[in-house]
């Protein structure tokens, strides 16, 4: 076995999916984070395996691995899993929460006795149930919104307990699931007859084999901290985590309308140096025993206080922003965090990014082999700020409207210039016949 070698895993990009259809936003933004940390790990000279979907294995070719598996549709991912992290000394797992699919991955890993570079079980326990979360902040009196665990009367979220606690709390609230991730199936409601209506009309939407939680809702900005948790040394107990970059989340949280969604988001945010000194004030207490790179979620309200939300024990989305802004190669950061004891480096600021999905209708003539081989070579070297270049699954006959995700991620010295950054790429799409169908809701978001 190599000692140098390290396998990287992102879940939806990398088979987890493999015997479903899935939409191809999920799998632009999966492969953007793998392509990502693939890039930031393979500086530090490791030989990196990963596993790809069979319907994206075109895109290996833009990724920095020294080899890829391909997990094909009658593929068993987690024995696909189980053979690479078996090849390999270390290991590094990004995956969503829900059902445990992040904590069981990793579990086969610590049976292995690899070195995990992603967070530990202890990291994930936490931050996989919202409740459990709560209770954390709660404990460490640190700022958060009133949450509930919604019980069930028969097979249905119990309407009543809704209703009651939606009076008590006498604010707007959101029903969202209790091992979420993202902005994954989040609803909002204001008043009691948009709940009646909704669980009349669209009860249908939610998965009665999951749990649900009901959180007071709390106006002002979504902004997220990206950190990394360290080792402690023989004479600490607790080192607090390494702040890397606080940055902001654009979301559109669901109605019964509005399918909830998370777009990306902008580092470092505005006045980020003000908010940095409050939140090391409550980070100070997160004695949570989180190892490696890691993110937690916080709302500013209009007289600048921070409610916290969530942690989400994994990379996120955000790293591909972060990873732009710091002087420092994050992987770097993350190894010498895990693994050495006295991290304590400084965490430089350069410049400032936007990075976001782009969802795109292709108005062309090119069928989706031609614009495989054709097109996304150009665009990926004409527009090196595409982490991941448009995808998509429909038929490759081009009479149909084909829609297709992309991700970008800009590199700018000013929000300015990445504003201005980001119209260029717009326009260099549109070149390529990529459009995007709703504008005016895009900048409306990110201007």
């Amino acid at each position: 076995m190599n000692e140098n070698k390290i396998f990287i895993f992102e879940f939806v990009s990398g088979g987890g999916f493999n015997r479903l259809n899935i939409p191809p936003y999920l799998f632009s933004e999966g492969y953007g984070m793998l392509r990502a940390i693939i890039e930031d790990f393979k500086l530090l000279k490791f030989e990196i395996l990963t596993i790809l979907d069979y319907r994206i294995d075109f895109l290996s070719r833009y990724l920095d691995a020294d080899r890829v598996v391909i997990a094909h549709e009658q593929d068993n991912h987690v024995k696909l899993f189980e053979k690479c992290i078996d090849e390999s000394e270390y290991c590094f797992i990004i995956a969503p929460e829900f059902t445990n699919i992040l904590y069981d991955l990793t579990s086969i890993a610590k049976k292995r006795n690899k070195k995990i570079l992603s967070v530990g079980l202890d990291g994930i326990k936490l931050g996989t149930l919202k409740i459990d979360t709560y209770n954390f902040f709660l404990n460490e009196n640190i700022p958060t919104p009133q949450t509930f665990l919604i019980p069930y009367k028969g097979n249905q979220l119990d309407m009543d307990f809704i209703i009651h606690t939606f009076t008590r709390l006498n604010k707007a609230i959101i029903i969202k699931p209790l091992d979420g991730v993202s902005a994954e199936s989040i609803f909002y409601f204001e008043k009691s007859e948009q709940i009646y209506n909704f669980f009349q009309n669209n009860s249908d939407i939610l998965d009665t084999n999951r749990y649900y939680i009901l959180q007071e809702y709390i106006e002002g900005i979504d902004l997220s901290v990206s950190l990394i948790g360290r080792k402690c040394s023989e004479r600490l107990d607790f080192q607090e985590p390494l702040v890397l970059s606080i940055n902001s989340q654009i979301l559109n949280i669901k109605t019964s309308k509005i399918r909830s969604e998370y777009l990306g988001g902008t580092t470092p945010v505005k006045n980020s140096h003000m908010i940095k000194k409050t939140l090391e004030q409550y980070l100070q207490k997160f004695d949570a025993n989180i190892n490696g790179y890691f993110g937690v979620d916080f709302i500013i309200t209009r007289d600048n206080q921070l409610k916290f939300i969530e942690i989400n024990p994994r990379l996120t989305t955000s790293y591909l922003g972060v990873r732009n802004v710091i002087m420092e190669n994050p992987a770097e950061l993350v190894f010498n965090a895990v693994l050495n004891e006295n991290s304590d480096p400084d965490i430089r600021m350069i410049g400032h990014s936007i990075y976001t999905r782009l969802e795109l209708h292709y108005n062309g003539n090119f069928t989706t082999s031609e614009i495989i081989e054709k097109t996304m070579p150009k665009l990926i070297a004409t527009i090196p700020e595409i982490i991941a270049p448009p995808i998509t699954f429909t038929d490759s006959n081009p009479k149909e409207k084909r829609v297709y995700s992309c991700f970008i991620s800009t590199k700018s010295k000013t929000a300015q210039d990445s504003q201005k950054r980001v119209d260029d790429i717009i326009e260099i799409l549109r070149e390529y016949q990529f459009f995007l169908p709703n504008m005016i809701n895009f900048y409306n978001n990110f201007h």
